[in-house]
């Protein structure tokens, strides 16, 4: 994954209102209605929020009828999971 899409998936985090749209994700797929109930947001903000995630590829869409569900996209989460993990802090000095 290239630097450019890490920066993508981190500025997508930087939202608590997409920060935790993702935790509530991890539990699995949800309807948009679901994610809605959550929030005290319209509708509009919502999809803005999802258009985010959905771009950063950290989210997937699943259309039904007229309904939107929501998932992490679990290739690109474990890739980001890995790059956080592998990030470490060195104290000496060079």
């Amino acid at each position: 994954m290239s630097a450019n899409k890490f920066v993508c998936i981190f500025k997508a985090l930087g939202d608590s209102t997409r920060l935790q749209i993702v935790q509530m994700l991890s539990g699995g797929e949800m309807c948009a209605c679901k994610i809605l109930e959550q929030f005290e947001i319209t509708q509009p903000t919502l999809s803005h929020h999802m258009k985010i995630l959905c771009e950063s590829e950290i989210v997937t869409v699943r259309k039904e009828g007229k309904w939107s569900y929501y998932s992490l996209s679990c290739e690109v989460f474990s890739e980001f999971q890995q790059f956080v993990s592998e990030l470490k802090c060195c104290k000496e000095k060079i």
